[in-house]
């Protein structure tokens, strides 16, 4: 079993052979869920592509001293991949958020497309969008991710369009699509943006508002699935024909 990771701010300043301190509801899981003794060796990260490797000091209540052995400054991941991911009904959003999140991808974007059967006003995509982004540190600290993904607020399909056309590589999920998402050729670099619909599927007017901004549609495969496992399931695909999956971590 790998070491446990936690969240911590201020870890530009480490050096190795110093120490670093995290506190609040993070010390509190790790000494009273976690359970993490002196002696023990955790990781620590700050979302941004910081790890630190060390070995527990101290554990309290409130309070977790790290003695710091190794430093590494994970790079931004390339290509970027970014999930569009249409709201949907009961948990399913944050189950899919979860999953994309554990898979690897670097940003997901709430869309209200126009077969959404949810609803966001603004007080609610206040707070599913908390939710969300809620969703994705926890599964981060899972994941054992330097890197933590951003969710970003709600967009319209309007804006979706805009992320299309900012995209190196922009496909659209389509049970009618005809063309399996395994023939397109993944960039090296820059964005691939990934768009799931909601239950109701895309509309004709978004179909073609992407298609006219650069998207391709793309089939997953015979079965439909749904909302909430098709980005996962794609991000999959995308993530394992790039050297993301394969290229050690580095250096600084």
């Amino acid at each position: 079993m790998g070491v446990h990771t936690f969240v911590a701010d201020g870890l530009d300043q480490a050096v190795v052979g110093g120490e670093v301190s995290f506190t609040g509801s993070e010390a509190h899981h790790a000494a009273q869920v976690v359970r993490v003794r002196a002696g023990e060796m955790v990781d620590l990260v700050d979302g941004a592509g910081r790890r630190i490797t060390g070995d527990v000091t101290s554990a309290q209540r409130d309070r977790v001293d790290v003695r710091v052995q190794t430093i590494v400054l994970e790079p931004p991941p390339q290509p970027r991949l970014m999930v569009v991911q249409a709201l949907a009904k009961s948990d399913r959003g944050e189950r899919a958020v979860e999953s994309l999140t554990e898979v690897g991808v670097d940003v997901i974007v709430p869309w209200s497309a126009a077969h959404s059967v949810v609803r966001w006003d603004a007080e609610r995509a206040r707070r599913g969008v908390d939710r969300w982004r809620s969703t994705a540190h926890a599964a981060a600290k899972q994941a054992r991710r330097a890197h933590h993904p951003r969710i970003l607020e709600v967009h319209s399909s309007d804006e979706i369009a805009a992320l299309v056309s900012a995209s190196t590589l922009a496909l659209v999920l389509d049970e009618e699509a005809s063309t399996p998402i395994t023939v397109y050729d993944v960039p090296t670099s820059g964005d691939v943006l990934l768009i799931v619909g909601p239950e109701g599927g895309v509309s004709d007017r978004e179909r073609e508002m992407f298609a006219s901004a650069g998207a391709v549609p793309a089939r997953l495969g015979p079965t439909v699935l749904r909302t909430s496992t098709a980005g996962t399931v794609a991000a999959g695909i995308v993530l394992s024909s790039t050297s993301r999956w394969t290229d050690a971590r580095m250096d600084p």
